[in-house]
């Protein structure tokens, strides 16, 4: 991997030399299909780069990742590629002012999900392939320019099996030679481009509004067509081109819209301009909630913003992300709200995205909106809760701060100031303070510049009467911010808990005082925050705790209820509330609880709460609780119901006695039964798991229901379940399975690390804590990031939530002060979780 390093100095000095006029794409994918006798099978690619010199340097370097590269020229004279080829890099010296570059070279099939990734299906031997290049992998399919300021115009053309039909960015079709060519693009940028080749099951509709045609395609393995429901794919997006294009005022600038579900994949999805690629994981095969395909709609909403936050326009180097991310992550839940039938989407994206961010910005790898991004490992890091959920939450902010007119009108200029060029902070702050006259320079310091998430809390005094004499609230934090925030009051009525006032304030310095509210009838709950309107975490004064320890699920409002939910959680995660005192709030309320979403979230939550902060002394009773309280929910929710699917889902994570695992068998055997609860294939493996975990689903009772359910998903779920079973064998093989050996695909490494770290397993899998920090540096040198990352991330010794481990972990820090910072920065991140859970183990220990 450090090989393959690009630092941000690199970028710059080779933007400031060069500018590219186009490239020619020709992949020859044939060998696709078909018996290999190669050790890694292969791809030609041959790429044609046309580009200009525009310092004064004369030489400079192409990227390509190959196992080998045939020929290189330039400018018609010949370079040997022993010579100029190192695996990662192509030196190209002897520049003309005009240059015409062509690499022939023979690019490897992915197992990885990075470059060209090769699928084969168990379910029928079909091949498929897609590619998938952020934030650096285009160089792994073509040599190129691999850095988003040096955008260009793309030619693709591509032979394929007989058979197979392709698709990339531009229209294309096949010509007589069996050829596919593809329509120049537009310029953009090397990690948007892309290819998607196979036997995919292809579906087509149009957007039409006024003199605007869109050409719409949806498309997925021949398997899932059966459950590929690609009338709501096409209804969400032209609700999202209406939307789009009412506020943005710039027509959608890159032809056609494909979008492809694909298996094996990393991401949620990506947003290539004209096809854009989705895992499959969005194809569902059971019954789901309502939440599922909210989640999808938002995707979906989110990859189509990009083609304007990021593909119109596009950040000149990794530091701006945020430029795209946060802003498609905020018109994703803005134009789902206002645009689709999900218009309670602002309630999820409070509960659950902003929990993300809430996450990340404690950990000790925090870093502003706008990072300090050094290098392509830097980069690959920042795809985080930060840049994409606080930074949509700060705009959500902005929005309250210089009105909805403002922003638009600002996103608009910006826009058609910057098409299909490169931006940095400063160009959107010119145009928002044009727009807004505020002073935007000020705010992008407190709010895009710092890291770290404040601490609003109510401070309260009241008069004989009862009526509140001063309402203050106060900020924690390093660094106070400018809050434009709402506080409501609350009260009891009628057994609801139903707001009685609210006032807009403005919060600066550690203390504001909110005048508004003086007078007023005491509360029985203040929430600072409410309408979500700013970043922040909530504290509660005692009062208000002690009215959300019993009536949390009298709150009408979802949203306000949503918050008191995500509060409750953050004072668990600090150590300020005991985590049985939480599990105590789920048994109580959870059952209240009307937003699917918002009851999913609980869930694991409360399941956190028993795995990494509850006392182990009290940790089998917390999970006993949990399971106790999700069948009764679960036999009492109206059939057929997706409360009923969610809280059978949750009796299974948590079932652990003889009993609980007795009314799993039946309902797999279907010897028992539950009034109207659907036991379909997806539900089966949810089932089976705990199963195979408790060890009463041996190898054989697995292939039986891989043998039911024989599928690119049923292997994934086998691999999981294997994994799981509690054996020291069982682990010793998924262990060797993922650290010494390299022949799973990135989705079987994820299915079996999965399976690996069972929580219940505490004292069988401990061995291997000691072995984590003797391998982690040789796996993040010998594979690819991603599979680095999974390993690094999915292995760490977790459950061995005892000092000891901290120490170890600290022990390897020290002695690694010069590893690869990437790899430094997930361990410290994996470390930051372990103190995290002990602290609230000492909180929770007290109720003892």
């Amino acid at each position: 991997m450090p090989g393959e390093n690009l630092s941000r100095d690199e970028a710059h000095e080779r933007a400031s030399l060069l500018s590219v006029d186009g490239y020619e794409v020709a992949l020859d994918l044939r060998s696709a299909v078909g018996e290999s006798t190669e050790a890694v099978r292969t791809f030609r690619s041959v790429t044609t780069i046309r580009f200009r010199r525009t310092g004064e340097a004369d030489a400079t370097f192409v990227d390509l990742i190959a196992p080998s590269v045939t020929s290189v020229t330039l400018n018609g004279r010949a370079l040997d590629p022993a010579a100029v080829f190192d695996g990662a890099r192509i030196a190209l010296d002897g520049l003309a002012d005009e240059n015409v570059l062509v690499v022939d070279a023979q690019c490897a099939y992915s197992r990885t999900g990075e470059g060209m990734h090769r699928f084969v299906d168990p379910e029928d031997g079909e091949v498929y392939l897609y590619t998938q290049y952020e934030p650096a992998d285009a160089r792994r399919v073509y040599a190129d320019f691999e850095q988003p300021d040096l955008k260009a115009p793309y030619r693709f053309e591509v032979t394929a099996p007989d058979g197979w039909t392709v698709w990339s960015n531009g229209v294309g079709e096949q010509g007589a030679d069996g050829v596919w060519r593809f329509a120049e693009t537009a310029p953009i940028s090397t990690y948007i481009t892309c290819v998607v080749a196979g036997p995919y099951h292809y579906v087509t509709d149009t957007y039409r509004r006024g003199d605007v045609e869109i050409p719409l395609g949806a498309m997925c393995r021949k398997g899932l067509a059966k459950h590929f429901d690609a009338d709501d794919v096409f209804l969400v997006t032209k609700q999202g081109f209406d939307f789009f294009h009412d506020n943005f005022d710039f027509p959608y600038p890159f032809g056609k819209y494909d979008q492809a579900f694909v298996p094996e994949y990393n991401l949620g999805a990506m947003e290539n301009p004209g096809m854009v690629t989705f895992t499959e994981e969005y194809i569902y095969r059971g019954k789901v909630t309502r939440a599922a395909y909210e989640r999808r709609a938002n995707t979906i909403l989110h990859e189509m913003a990009h083609m304007w936050f990021g593909d119109l326009v596009t950040m000149v180097w990794w530091d701006d992300l945020w430029l795209k991310e946060s802003f498609a992550d905020f018109m994703g839940s803005f134009s789902l709200a206002e645009a689709t039938r999900f218009t309670d989407s602002w309630v999820t994206f409070a509960n659950n995205r902003k929990a993300w961010a809430y996450r990340a910005d404690q950990l000790p790898s925090t870093h502003p909106v706008t990072a300090d991004i050094r290098d392509l490992e830097d980069a690959k890091l920042n795809f985080d809760g930060i840049t994409y959920a606080k930074g949509a939450s700060v705009l959500k902010q902005l929005v309250a701060y210089v009105g909805r007119d403002a922003f638009l009108e600002g996103a608009r200029r910006y826009f058609k100031r910057h098409a299909y060029g490169n931006t940095r902070l400063a160009d959107l702050l010119a145009v928002l303070e044009e727009t807004s006259g505020r002073d935007m320079k000020a705010w992008s310091k407190s709010w895009l510049q710092t890291s770290g998430v404040n601490v609003l809390a109510p401070e309260v005094t009241y008069d004989a009467e009862g009526r509140i004499t001063e309402l203050a609230v106060l900020q924690e934090g390093d660094e106070p911010r400018p809050h434009r925030i709402a506080v409501g009051l609350y009260r009891l009525t009628d057994g609801e808990l139903v707001r009685y006032a609210r006032t807009e304030t403005d919060v600066a310095g550690a203390r504001t005082v909110v005048g508004a509210l003086a007078g007023s009838e005491r509360p029985d709950l203040i929430l600072v925050n409410d309408d979500d309107l700013t970043y922040c975490k909530v504290r509660f004064d005692e009062g208000s705790l002690d009215t959300l320890r019993g009536h949390l699920g009298a709150i009408t409002d979802p949203l306000a209820r949503a918050l008191c939910w995500s509060a409750l959680w953050n004072l668990t995660r600090d150590g300020l509330m005991p985590a049985r005192d939480f599990v105590a709030a789920v048994l109580a309320f959870a059952g209240r609880e009307t937003d699917i979403g918002v009851l999913q979230m609980v869930h694991a939550w409360a399941r956190t709460a028993v795995t990494h902060y509850a006392a182990p002394s009290w940790r089998e009773e917390g999970g006993r609780r949990l399971a106790e309280g999700g069948l009764r929910e679960l036999r009492t929710a109206e059939p057929g119901s997706e409360h009923q699917l969610t809280w059978a889902r949750f009796f299974a994570a948590t079932a652990s006695t003889d009993a609980d695992l007795q009314l799993l068998e039946g309902l797999l055997a279907g010897t028992a039964r539950i009034d109207g609860l659907d036991v379909d294939q997806e539900l089966r493996w949810a089932l089976l798991s705990p199963l195979a975990e408790a060890g009463r689903a041996d190898e054989a009772r697995i292939g039986e229901e891989l043998a039911r359910d024989d599928t690119a998903s049923g292997k994934r779920h086998q691999v999981r379940l294997l994994a799981a079973r509690p054996s020291a064998a069982v682990k010793a093989q998924a262990w060797a399975q993922v650290v010494e050996s390299d022949t799973l695909s990135n989705a079987l490494v994820g299915a079996t690390i999965a399976g690996f770290a069972q929580p219940s397993q505490r004292e069988l899998i401990a061995p291997y804590a000691e072995r984590y920090f003797a391998v982690i540096e040789r796996i993040w040198a010998e594979r690819s990031i991603q599979i680095g990352m999974d390993v690094v991330r999915g292995l760490f010794p977790a459950h061995q939530d005892r000092p000891e481990t901290l120490a170890a972990t600290d022990a390897w820090l020290a002695a690694h002060a010069d590893a690869a910072p990437a790899l430094r920065r997930l361990v410290l991140e994996s470390r930051d979780d372990l103190a995290r859970a002990l602290r609230a183990q000492e909180c929770d220990a007290l109720e003892d």
